[in-house]
C-alpha cells in the first residue's frame, strides 16, 4: 500500500511540474476586422528556478512605414499605452502576478485595417543569482494582416474533429466499463445467493439428521 501511495505522490509532483512549465507557441498572424486579436509573445527562461525581473516594450511599424514606434510599456504591475493610436484599443494580456514575466502577450480590441503591420515584442529580463545579476534581451517580430473574415486552417479543423472523436471513444469506453462492472457485480451477487442457499440447505439437512438420531427417553 505504501508503495502505491509513494508512486501516486511522484506522479502528482511530475504532473504539477509539467503544468507549471513554459512553452513558446508561435503567434497567430491573421486578425479579423472588427474582432479582438491576441498577439502572442512568450519568452521562457532556460532555468525555471532562477528568479528574474522583466519589463516589456511593444513596438509597431505599420504597412508602408519606415520605423518602429513604441506603443506599450509593461513594468509590473502597470501597463502604459504610449501611442495615442492604441488608446482604448490595446490591453495587456500576459503575466501579471509577479515581475518574473514569461508571457508578454497583448490584445487588440476592435481590429481595424490600420492595425496591419509588424509588431515587435522586446523582452528585457534580469536574472538574479546569489552573487550577481545577468541581463538578457529577447526580441520577437510578428507580422499581422487584417482580413474581412477569418479562415480556419486545416490544423484547427483536424484538432476539432479529433477532439469529438476522442469524446465519443471515451464515452463508449465508459459505457462498456459500466456494463462490465454491472455484470460482474450481478454475477457476484448471484454466487453469494447460491452459496448462502447451499449453506442454508446444508444446515437444515444436518439439523434434520440430528433430530432423527435422537431417541425418545422412556
Amino acid at each position: 500500500m505504501d508503495y502505491w501511495v509513494k508512486m501516486l505522490l511522484i506522479c502528482l509532483t511530475a504532473a504539477h511540474t509539467c503544468w507549471s512549465g513554459c512553452v513558446e507557441v508561435d503567434p497567430e498572424t491573421e486578425a479579423v476586422y472588427g474582432h479582438e486579436f491576441k498577439i502572442r509573445c512568450i519568452s521562457c527562461k532556460k532555468r525555471g528556478e532562477t528568479v528574474a525581473k522583466t519589463f516589456t516594450e511593444w513596438f509597431f511599424k505599420g504597412d508602408g512605414m519606415d520605423k518602429f514606434d513604441l506603443i506599450l510599456l509593461y513594468q509590473h504591475p502597470q501597463a502604459s499605452i504610449v501611442d495615442t493610436r492604441f488608446e482604448g484599443r490595446l490591453k495587456w494580456n500576459g503575466s501579471s502576478h509577479s515581475e518574473d514575466l514569461q508571457d508578454m502577450s497583448v490584445v487588440i480590441l476592435n481590429v481595424t485595417y490600420e492595425h496591419a503591420g509588424t509588431y515587435m515584442c522586446s523582452v528585457n529580463r534580469t536574472l538574479i543569482f546569489e552573487s550577481h545579476e545577468y541581463n538578457t534581451n529577447v526580441t520577437k517580430f510578428i507580422d499581422v494582416t487584417v482580413v474581412d473574415k477569418g479562415n480556419r486552417d486545416i490544423a484547427s479543423i483536424v484538432s476539432e474533429i479529433m477532439m469529438y472523436v476522442l469524446i465519443v471513444v471515451l464515452t463508449i469506453w465508459l459505457v462498456v466499463e459500466m456494463v462490465y462492472c454491472y455484470r460482474k457485480i450481478a454475477a457476484a451477487g448471484e454466487e453469494a445467493v447460491i452459496e448462502n442457499a447451499s449453506d442454508y440447505l446444508a444446515i437444515t439437512s444436518e439439523s434434520k439428521d440430528n433430530c432423527l438420531g435422537v431417541q425418545p427417553q422412556e
